[in-house]
């Protein structure tokens, strides 16, 4: 089975119930829509993190967030070939997949193109308090355009959209946190507005927010497992 679930920040205890209760395998991948965090500290802490995910019965497949380092940013990092697309992957943890912005996946005759990244309200937060943050976290123009191209080369036409924020339009509002939204960058929203736009699709799924709810044709997810049909 291919499931789809929200942001994890490095708490996976969800993740470990639900490989116990579905006895799942490896041929079974579950899709994180950003913000694994697997990333984060780029430390023996996210070595053993890494090693623990690796050894479980499932398949990682990471979409981009804004709480890790992007891994072509990662020396460890190599780049391979995975269901019609490529995928970053260190070779000493081969279950743990990272999609590539603008790739095209086939999951079991969906395709889906993976766009991650957005911009951190908690930015000021951790900058001053020591904490992580990585100025790779939205997509720049050369990933932007690669995005763009890819589309293109596809006929802008896809069945699946797996993205760690959402487009403008279709922010969840009511999930805002307290902070001045005046200092919010939403380059990455107001990108993703384009590509809604121009995109034809059936399905789209985000996560970023950490509420599993709809906006419009989006499915915003955070602690649900939704099976991908």
């Amino acid at each position: 089975m291919i499931v789809l679930t929200g942001d994890f920040h490095r708490d996976f205890e969800r993740l470990f119930d639900f490989v116990e209760e579905q006895v799942t395998t490896k041929e079974d991948v579950i899709i994180i829509l950003g913000d694994a965090g697997i990333n984060y500290y780029l430390d023996q802490s996210d070595y053993a993190l890494k090693q623990e995910l690796n050894e479980l019965p499932v398949t990682l497949f990471l979409v981009h967030g804004n709480h890790e380092e992007r891994p072509e940013e990662i020396n460890t990092y190599e780049e391979r070939s995975w269901r019609g697309g490529t995928v970053y992957v260190e070779p000493e943890f081969p279950s743990l997949l990272f999609a590539k912005d603008g790739e095209i996946y086939d999951l079991d005759g969906c395709r889906a193109v993976a766009i991650g990244g957005a911009y951190s309200v908690d930015k000021l937060y951790r900058l001053r308090g020591g904490v992580p943050w990585f100025p790779s976290e939205q997509p720049d123009e050369y990933i932007k355009r690669r995005v763009e191209a890819n589309l293109e080369k596809a006929g802008w036409r896809v069945d699946c959209v797996l993205s760690h924020t959402t487009p403008m339009r279709y922010m969840p509002r009511h999930a805002f946190l307290p902070v001045n939204q005046e200092l919010v960058d939403l380059s990455t929203e107001e990108w993703l507005d384009t590509i809604e736009k121009r995109l034809s699709y059936d399905r789209w799924y985000a996560g970023h927010f950490h509420v599993d709810c709809r906006e419009g044709p989006i499915r915003i997810m955070m602690y649900d497992f939704l099976e991908l049909l």
